[in-house]
């Protein structure tokens, strides 16, 4: 199964779309990752966010760039809180892969 951080990090090698964004929590930890990207992949994620996510979903989201083992937590844990975030950052990265990937 590919884990949805990882489908992030697909995206930002393949895709070349979006106009500018207006920069939020994930473009900016997009274009500080160490996954190399450029300013319209980053931008396409944070329409794609910004469409899905609410602004605390986003900066949660934001941190799996730079520790990817958190996204593993939340979608491991029993709450039911990061459970129903987990549903809403899958159909995030989801949705961002099928409009940001080339």
């Amino acid at each position: 199964m590919i884990k949805p951080f990882l489908i992030l990090a697909g995206v930002a090698a393949v895709c070349a779309v979006a106009g500018a964004a207006q920069a939020g929590a994930i473009d900016k930890a997009c274009q500080k990752s160490e996954r190399p990207g450029n300013r319209a992949l980053c931008g396409c994620i944070q329409q794609v966010a910004d469409m899905t996510l609410s602004g605390n979903d986003q900066r949660r989201a934001a941190g799996f760039f730079n520790e990817p083992d958190k996204a593993q937590q939340v979608r491991q844990s029993d709450h039911a809180s990061d459970e129903s975030f987990w549903l809403r950052y899958k159909a995030f990265a989801e949705t961002a892969e099928a409009l940001c990937a080339r």
